[in-house]
Parts: C-alpha cells; structure tokens; sequence
C-alpha cells in the first residue's frame, strides 16, 4: 500500500511538472485575420470604431445572410466595408428591400463601380499622393483634412447627393432608396485600426454615420466570409471544455495505470493452437513416435471418405472396393484399371493388424494425392 501511494504521489508531481512546462514554453502563434472585420485589432481591422461605436451606441455585428436582416425596424444602419466579390442577385435584392424599408446602407469601397448601379471614373490627371488632401463636405463646408487613396472619383446621378469631395471629385455621395438611404464612400481606409485616429478620419466618419440618424447600427461581417457557424461545443465555456479534456486525460492515464487492455481480446494460445497446423504436425509425431502408423492410417482414410461423401457424393457407409463406380465419374486422371487397383490394395493395406514405416509413408503419401484431387474439384 505504501509503495502503491509513493508512486502515485511520483506520478501526480510529473503530470503538474508537464503542465507547468507546457503553459510556460508554449508560445501560441499570432492569429491572422481578414481585412475590415470588427474583432481584427491589426491595422487594418475595423475593432476601434466598432468598439467606439458599441460604447455610444446600440452598435453589433451581423454575421447571416442579408436575406435575414430585420425589415420590419426603422432606422438601421448597416456598416459595409470593402466587400468581397458578390453577384448573387438575391443577395443584392435584399439589401435594397432592407434599405427600402426605412433603413440605411454605408458602403465604404474603394471603387464601387456596377455595385448597386453606381458610376465611377477613373482619375486621368495626376493620381492623388499618399499625403492628406483637402476634404470638403457639402455647400463647401470648411475643408478638412483626410488621406483618399482610391484611384476613382464618383459619378452622382441624378437624386444622388454629394456629400464629401476633394479637388479631383465627389469622395462620398447618398442616394435615397424607397424609405432609406444609401451612402457610399470610397474610402474604406479612415475605418481601419491604423487609420482612423490620423487627420480628421474620424470625424468624417461619424458625419456619414449622423447622415441616418439610426438608432441600431450593424456591421456586415457577412461579406468578409465571417458566417455564423455553430457547433455542439460551442455552446458549452471554455473552462468547462477544460477541465472536461482534463477529467478524460486524467481518466485514460489512470486507466492505463490500473493496466486495462484498449482492443481487441488476445485468444490465449492453447486455444488457437488446437486444431491449428502445429497440433497436428503434433499428433502426427506422438503417432509416429508410437510406431502406431495402421492407426494414423485408418484416421487419414476415414477423414477422406468423409470428404469423398461431401464432395463426390460417394456413399460413406459401402467399403472401398465398392466405390469405384464414383471415383471413375470424379477422379479422371486415372483410369479404370488403375482405380480399381488402388482401392483394392488401400482395402488389404487397412485390414492389416500392423503396417511397416515404408507402407504407412506410401500410402498416406497416395491418400494425400488423392484428398488433394477431390479438394480442387
């Protein structure tokens, strides 16, 4: 019982040894996230003013298919930056129907040509320098300024207004849909981590969002491929999940502690080796140790009268001699005479009290030839 303790006790302290060596060496790698997503804190995430947002406002991520969002609310705001390649006319059907019922689009792109039947124009003098320009807003409010990387400008049609321009044309611009609007700027970069606090991003931002006056803000996650997928897990906590993966570690060691057996039961060997080859190479030896060879003989004889029955239908109750009628109909690699030969002589061999080493070796050898023909066929 001491000893039983001791090594338990060894055993605890080399499983916390491990876990402290694994919690303090491993160094998990950095997560990569896509562009423009709202839990990036990367440069180029959108985390900082979605949290700003959350703070001031109802402000949460949408994740599902735009033929879900919520219709019937007035006044939402949907936040859609930089989308990825989508033509589904279903899928662009439903987010004008949302916009018609009362709410709001901000699409932030660097070049939303075709999408929702904009108009861009490619910029054919001088392509803008990295540098802030100047950013006037509508009636040539005071210019602020902000860094336009686009190499497009807008093409207001007509019942679009202008809502923020630079010296090379319309920046942002909003179209009323049905009961909501559509607010389209070409400058995904003042959302992102890196960009937003620099020049005046932030407040031409929050100008455009004050365009809807909405109540709910959403954050289209769904564009950048973010769908909501749920699994069994997911709907338990991590702790729990923990200490559920430790519960069965810590069972499957002392499992194999207490030397339990995983897989398929090992038949002991005396069981397999009964009538396996090697017990009868073993009878056949304690047979030929004993000199008993008219036994050995008269056991290999009955064995292919058995087969002969099963296989050649021959009668297994008549005597050899009187089954030679059968063997001339199966055993076609001899001949009658020959047939009637071998069964005669196997009939005289088998009547004997006592047979010789030779005699027992020759038949038992044409016994053997002939179980084989009737086994093929």
């Amino acid at each position: 019982m001491h000893k039983a303790r001791k090594d338990w006790l060894w055993f605890v302290i080399v499983i916390v040894v491990f876990l402290l060596l694994s919690y303090f060496t491993f160094t998990p790698k950095p997560k990569v996230y896509p562009n423009y997503v709202t839990e990036s804190p990367s440069p180029t995430g959108t985390k900082g003013f979605y949290t700003y947002l959350k703070q001031e406002m109802s402000a949460k991520s949408w994740n599902h298919s735009p033929s879900l969002l919520p219709k019937n609310k007035e006044q939402q705001l949907l936040i859609m930056v930089e989308p990825g390649d989508f033509t589904e006319k279903e899928e662009i059907s439903s987010y004008i129907d949302f916009i018609k019922e009362g709410n709001s689009l901000l699409l932030l792109t660097q070049n939303p040509d075709g999408l929702f039947d904009l108009r861009t124009k490619e910029l054919e003098k001088d392509i803008p320098s990295p540098e802030a320009l100047k950013i006037y807003g509508k009636g040539g409010k005071a210019a602020q300024k902000a860094e336009v990387q686009s190499y497009v400008r807008l093409q207001p049609r007509n019942g679009e207004d202008t809502l923020l321009h630079d010296k090379y044309g319309p920046v942002a611009l909003k179209r009323t849909v049905g009961k909501g609007q559509l607010i389209v700027a070409i400058t995904p970069e003042w959302i992102t981590n890196g960009k937003i606090l620099k020049n005046d991003h932030l407040p031409l931002l929050i100008s455009l969002v004050n365009e809807t006056n909405s109540k709910t803000i959403l954050f289209d996650e769904y564009v950048h491929g973010e769908q909501t997928t749920s699994t069994f897990l997911s709907a338990f906590p991590k702790w729990f999940l923990l200490l559920m993966f430790q519960g069965i570690l810590i069972a499957f060691i002392w499992l194999w502690n207490k030397g339990k057996r995983f897989g398929p039961i090992m038949v002991p060997r005396e069981e397999m080796v009964r009538f396996s080859d090697e017990g009868i190479r073993a009878i056949a030896a304690w047979y030929l140790r004993g000199r008993r060879y008219q036994d050995s003989l008269l056991i290999q004889a009955d064995y292919l009268k058995q087969l002969l029955q099963e296989r050649w239908q021959v009668p297994y109750h008549k005597e050899w001699q009187d089954i030679w009628g059968y063997l001339e109909r199966k055993w076609t690699e001899k001949k009658t005479n020959e047939i009637r030969l071998f069964l005669q002589e196997l009939a005289i061999i088998l009547d004997k009290n006592q047979i010789t080493k030779q005699e027992y070796l020759l038949w038992s050898k044409k016994l053997d030839q002939l179980q084989k023909e009737v086994e093929q066929g």
